[in-house]
């Protein structure tokens, strides 16, 4: 196990009705004008969007709208929020969404307090130093954005997708209401379970040992996500469900199964490069994507796979023949993907092999990717060409 400092600041308020303390909670980290950042019309459907408005209201927080966030969040709309924060006196930004509008929320932050373009940050010729603070309220639990170090974007001049990573750009806090989750449509939900899963592969596939504590809890963390994703596509309202759904969302990416590991995070880097182009759900290309890296690296380590198949899909091992183990481990895998109703092959998205190379390039551009593999650009082709059909 490595050495490793955790902190995670960000303040989880959870439960039923948590969204009336967001101006309370806006009030106590110093915010008196906001901007309130959001994507499309679905939070002013559900009755979110005013209930808001009035506990800004009664906490006499002033704001300004910016809405809009895309899936795979536009660094246009980032820059726009920019501009908006700067000739505003912004002091705080509320992102009300999923990790597309806190990603955006964070990059505006770091973009509101320096002079150059904020691209900058995503190209490594500047170094996050200060951001407005974030608050987020939940909608679509995903990503983990809302307790995480992270921002992805895509810069829509060349469709590039990149991320940087800071803890100054934690949420101070996160609102986590299951029950704002209940009119999520069944494909964003099981996009959001599939993401939450990637996540943890990410840490879980690592070359360090001496970790089976949170080899233990990834583990868990699967099979839990996994089993609450197939309850709620049974009862959408099942509280019990959507709430467990939630949290796990948030420890798979909130740093603490990471902790003593070295991740991975080379199917991620991949799969940025395929929405980008395409502009598909993220947690869809990650239901492509991870079983094919599997297919492609698992002889490095069959060891830690056939762990992977008997303790996430229970498949008895063969010790005289791991590797059918392991394969039987990564078909049950894809099999649990189909069954919630993701793809598992890029041809189940119309996507064939036009931008093999350009993406391939594009994943490698600062070099080889990965810590449990390293994959050049050839890897990466080879990867997109298994996952065709």
């Amino acid at each position: 196990m490595k050495n490793f400092t955790y902190v995670n600041s960000t303040k989880i308020i959870f439960g039923k009705d948590t969204e009336s303390l967001i101006g309370e909670e806006i009030k106590s980290f110093g915010g008196k004008k906001v901007l309130f950042h959001y994507g499309g019309g679905s939070i002013k459907k559900t009755g979110l969007y005013d209930r808001i408005i009035k506990s800004l209201a009664e906490n006499q927080i002033d704001y300004v709208e910016l809405g809009g966030v895309q899936p795979n969040p536009r660094l246009s709309l980032v820059r726009t929020g920019i501009e908006l924060c700067k000739l505003h006196d912004i002091d705080f930004i509320l992102a009300v969404g999923g990790g597309s509008v806190i990603d955006s929320a964070k990059a505006i932050g770091i973009g509101a307090v320096y002079e150059g373009d904020v691209w900058d940050f995503f190209t490594g010729n500047a170094t996050i130093e200060s951001t407005l603070p974030v608050g987020v309220v939940l909608t679509i639990p995903a990503a983990g954005s809302e307790a995480s170090t992270g921002t992805v974007i895509t810069n829509e001049d060349g469709w590039y997708k990149w991320s940087v990573n800071s803890v100054l750009i934690r949420p101070k806090f996160a609102i986590l209401n299951p029950e704002l989750t209940y009119t999520l449509p069944d494909y964003q939900t099981v996009c959001g379970a599939s993401d939450m899963i990637a996540h943890v592969f990410e840490r879980y596939f690592t070359n360090e040992s001496g970790v089976d504590f949170t080899d233990e809890l990834c583990e868990a963390t699967i099979r839990s996500i996994m089993r609450c994703v197939k309850m709620v596509l049974k009862d959408p309202t099942n509280y019990d469900a959507r709430a467990n759904l939630m949290w796990e969302g948030t420890l798979a990416h909130n740093g603490i199964l990471g902790t003593g590991r070295i991740e991975d995070w080379a199917s991620h880097k991949i799969e940025h490069e395929l929405s980008a182009i395409y502009d598909i759900a993220h947690g869809a290309g990650l239901a492509i994507i991870f079983p094919h890296w599997m297919e492609y690296v698992y002889k490095h380590d069959i060891y830690r796979f056939a762990r992977f198949a008997h303790r996430i899909f229970n498949v008895d091992v063969d010790f005289f023949n791991l590797e059918a183990t392991v394969l039987e481990g990564i078909k049950r895998l894809k099999n649990f993907y189909k069954e919630i109703g993701l793809p598992t092959k890029l041809k189940d998205v119309n996507i064939g092999s036009e931008h093999f190379e350009e993406m391939a390039k594009k994943a490698t551009i600062n070099g080889p990717i990965g810590s449990f593999v390293k994959l050049n650009t050839e890897d990466v082709f080879n990867i997109f060409k298994l996952a065709l059909e």
